[in-house]
């Protein structure tokens, strides 16, 4: 089995262990309010890449001596999952008619086709709230990281917020429509993609105990590694298929937005995601511990057809 084959089965096997985990901290299907819980596991057993809790854990990893210590297992889960929650939330509100009108999202309808636009709402709604639950059950799950578990909970309220993803996706919405700067797409992209990745390595330095510097440096990487993921991302929706990648394409062009590919064309898009790419690395190797799945995974998101 070559170097790929082996990354890409050993990622599998993280995806399912991943799995596993949102599935335990999902909230049982009961009461009268049972269809938001529906909606909700809908929308977060849909699949996709898992990204965010991944590299939460493999930052963990790194900072920890490349094992989960059993003290800490039940608050990097909680958080894992939490992550994963606020990212599923940002997709099903995304995809509403207010907002990219989407049908289909990993290969199959969106929330609020399935549910309805009122139960789409109240689903990304009900998995942003249930998220800060999940993730405070932290405190409970390991009583001798409170300070850990506290600056952990400040970055992913930050992060998701109005300084991070939200505030990211209030500029997108503003400024479609018409063309914008590179200024203001960097921004956006920062912001919208970049933050939640940033939120996900962070989190996962802070509880492996990462120094001040070493959380800095982390957010450095993600940063870059944020914005070549979005970049791929405009590059795919002009190259891709609807049947790779599981959603429409040309949904930019659709929403007449502005992209680094309608900024600088394909070929200059494929270059800026490379060079971000490999800052990431190189700062990555600068990090204590085994970096070698981590930077497999790096390169294979800005390789990657969907």
């Amino acid at each position: 089995m070559n170097l790929k084959a082996e990354f890409l089965e050993s990622q599998k096997t993280k995806v399912k262990e991943i799995e596993t985990i949102i599935r335990e901290y999902l909230p049982k299907e009961e009461g009268y309010q049972r269809i938001i819980m529906k909606a909700m596991s809908y929308s977060l057993l849909a699949g996709g890449k898992r990204l965010r809790p991944m590299l939460m854990k493999e930052t963990y990893l790194l900072f920890s001596g490349g094992s989960v210590r059993p003290e800490e297992k039940g608050a990097l889960y909680a958080f894992m999952a939490a992550q994963e929650m606020i990212h599923t939330y940002s997709l099903v509100h995304d995809d509403l008619p207010a907002m990219d009108n989407d049908d289909y999202r990993r290969g199959r309808k969106t929330t609020h086709v399935v549910y309805g636009e009122d139960m789409g709402i109240l689903a990304g709604d009900a998995l942003l709230n249930f998220a800060f639950e999940t993730a405070a059950g932290a405190f409970e799950a390991a009583p001798d990281k409170s300070r850990e578990i506290a600056k952990a909970l400040q970055i992913l309220g930050r992060k998701a917020g109005i300084f991070g993803m939200l505030g990211g996706q209030v500029i997108d919405v503003k400024e479609t429509g018409h063309a914008v700067s590179k200024e203001i797409l960097d921004t956006v992209y920062e912001l919208k993609t970049a933050a939640l990745i940033e939120s996900s390595m962070m989190i996962g330095a802070v509880l492996g105990g990462a120094a001040a510097k070493e959380l800095d440096e982390t957010e450095q990487i993600a940063k870059n590694i944020g914005l070549a993921f979005q970049i791929q991302d405009d590059i795919l929706d002009v190259t891709g298929t609807a049947a790779t990648l599981g959603k429409p394409v040309h949904s930019d062009e659709k929403n007449e937005k502005t992209t680094y590919v309608t900024l600088f064309g394909v070929e200059k898009a494929k270059k800026i995601v490379e060079e971000k790419s490999l800052r990431a690395v190189l700062k990555l190797k600068e990090l204590p511990g085994d970096h070698t799945y981590l930077e497999q995974l790096f390169r294979q998101l800005i390789c990657r057809e969907k």
